[in-house]
């Protein structure tokens, strides 16, 4: 006979096999696949990540050292034009130092190519000479020249820069205005050419395509590799995109930034400014190129990948295969043993875990066919015996135990009263509910106390003590078990008077020998007592009112000093000859407060 304990194992092992069956394969593949695919993506991501910041931090300071160069170039060009102006304002203007002046302009000339001209003029504003590569020389001109923009602009700061000007369309000029270090030494107004600046823009290079440009401070083009882009001006739409790509670099610290420029082409630019002009130097790179190190490691880490990937396939492929096989032995095999084949055994010979998991697995069968025969003998047994008793039999493994013998047993007997009475008015289904919450109450006590439950009839039980298990102090054990009985039904009885319900509860014991074992034929067998006490113990059960235990003399002397005892005096009970003394169990003496009353009738 199969058990429910065997069926809910058989359930169990199917339940964890079905899932496997469907989906081991795909698990096992993605399993493999992602441990040889993923650490090798994080790594390709971390390395270009990195290698993103580290080619982005090189390319900006290559941009920012080369357009710091070239601010440098340019401020020292303009600063050595300067030093030069300055020997020609260190007299002041008299008749004498006429000629010394004109020397001192031309000698300056000749020293620095880049200045087309020089004007001198005089402390309140005259001007004086004037000496050019392409225009005709003049002395003494005595035009007024205090309103120039030149003059004002020195007089202001000491040193003054015009706007940058192209003479005839062609090449860039700007003007520069110097006063002398003394109040009568006059004022210096000379142009410069600018194309040694376009020469300085040209010469750099950053990698193939890269280039450098110049803007003014009004995002004008000054210079630029190509002549002809300054020539044309620049436009308001690309002055103010020059100018915002100015605004983000410096909100940026300086550091070069990527952006589209005047061609509309992605590019990496870094700037340098030159404070004094307030000129700015732009080097810019195609992004192409200045990612072209990093594109490549992508490339190569993308091969990489694919190749990493179709042998991750391969590989998870073969290992899924391989381990498909013994996993549906193991399968196929506890299939059988969740259909009861307990004998069935799984064969596998990796040496490795799926051999000692088969093992196991056989193991586990061996043990569930143990199993199997222990329940069914149980099964067998709590056909015709009470539970605690089954137990009892089947761990000993020998039922001599419940051959007869006599043994001090305290028999415990108890019923409802009023229950006859409620049964014949009341509905079939209120008696089984009041009878099941009945018998879980007082079950549930039973098998805490490891009493034997021998028998039960409509509301009545017959509980032993001390058989067929012995126990130390069984009438102490008794009496406790039935004070904890009446209180358990007693809350009981109080929700089922609120129903309607007119039901107590009475309980009798007796100790003394009895005969105890089997009982009965063949096909039904019952484990009981016989003898005067269990008689005594249903009598006293009968003449106990509800909430009364009621015991006999032994166990009232058994347990003195232990439970507090009312001695009620004799009584008649039916089918004994003369009267019988009983007792009347109150509360434990731990409940008393240590106040006990006496025991009446008790000698000693």
């Amino acid at each position: 006979m199969k058990s429910s304990s065997e069926d809910g194992v058989r359930r169990s092992i199917q339940l964890q096999a079905a899932p496997m069956r469907r989906s081991l394969f795909r698990k096992y593949f993605l399993a493999f696949f992602a441990a040889v695919i993923v650490p090798l993506a994080i790594g390709g991501i971390g390395d270009a990540w990195f290698g993103y910041r580290d080619q982005r931090a090189m390319i900006s300071a290559l941009l920012r050292v080369e357009a710091t160069s070239a601010a440098g170039k340019i401020q020292s060009f303009l600063d050595g034009i300067k030093d030069q102006l300055g020997w020609t304002v260190q007299q002041a203007w008299t008749a004498d130092a006429e000629a010394y002046h004109r020397l001192d302009a031309l000698r300056v000339m000749r020293l620095a190519p880049a200045i087309a001209s020089i004007t001198l003029v005089d402390a309140v504003g005259v001007e004086r000479l004037h000496v050019s590569r392409i225009d005709l020389n003049r002395m003494e001109g005595g035009s007024d020249r205090s309103g120039d923009p030149a003059v004002v602009g020195v007089r202001s700061n000491g040193t003054w820069f015009g706007p940058v000007t192209f003479r005839d369309g062609s090449e860039p000029f700007i003007t520069m205005a110097m006063a002398g270090n003394r109040k009568a030494s006059g004022i210096v107004v000379a142009e410069i050419n600018l194309k040694l600046v376009w020469t300085v823009v040209s010469e750099i290079r950053v990698g193939s395509r890269g280039r450098a440009f110049v803007l003014d401070r009004t995002g004008r083009l000054i210079a630029h590799p190509d002549i002809s882009k300054v020539l044309q001006g620049t436009d308001e739409k690309t002055a103010a995109a020059l100018t915002r790509l100015r605004d983000e670099i410096a909100a940026a610290g300086g550091e070069a930034t990527t952006a589209r420029n005047a061609e509309n082409e992605p590019v990496v630019t870094a700037m340098a400014a030159i404070p004094n002009l307030g000129w700015t130097v732009f080097v810019e790179q195609a992004q192409a190129e200045a990612f072209a190190p990093l594109y490549a490691s992508l490339w190569r880490t993308g091969g990489l990948l694919l190749a990493a990937a179709f042998f991750a396939s391969a590989l998870a492929y073969w290992l899924a295969r391989r381990m498909t096989g013994p996993i549906r032995l193991l399968q196929e095999g506890t299939e059988k043993i969740g259909a009861g084949q307990f004998e069935h055994r799984i064969d596998i010979a990796t040496g490795d875990e799926f051999e000692r998991l088969a093992d196991r697995f056989n193991e586990m069968a061996q043990e569930l066919a143990v199993s199997r025969d222990r329940l069914e003998r149980i099964a067998r047994l709590k056909r015709f015996l009470a539970p605690q008793v089954a137990e009892l039999v089947e761990k000993s493994g020998d039922e001599s135990v419940l051959a007869g013998q006599r043994a001090e047993v305290v028999a415990v007997f108890c019923d409802l009263r009023g229950f006859t009475a409620f049964s014949a008015h009341a509905e079939p289904e209120q008696i089984m509910q009041v009878l099941r919450e009945y018998y879980e109450a007082l079950g549930t006590i039973i098998t805490r106390y490891e009493a034997t439950l021998t028998n039960f009839a409509a509301d009545g039980l017959m509980v032993l003590v001390n058989a067929p298990v012995p126990c130390a102090d069984p009438a102490l054990r008794a009496v406790e078990m039935a004070i904890d009985m009446q209180d358990a039904i007693q809350r009981l009885i109080a929700e089922w008077r609120l129903l309607g319900h007119a039901i107590g509860f009475g309980i009798g014991l007796a100790m003394g020998w009895a005969t105890v074992g089997r009982i009965g034929y063949e096909a039904r067998v019952d484990y009981t007592a016989i003898g005067h006490v269990v008689n005594l113990a249903s009598r006293l059960c009968a003449s106990a009112a509800d909430q009364q235990i009621l015991v006999d003399h032994a166990v009232a002397q058994s347990v003195r000093g232990e439970i507090i005892l009312v001695a009620l005096g004799p009584r008649q009970l039916k089918g004994f000859d003369e009267q019988i003394p009983a007792w009347k169990v109150g509360t434990r003496s731990g409940r008393s407060n240590g106040v006990q009353e006496p025991i009446e009738g008790l000698n000693g």
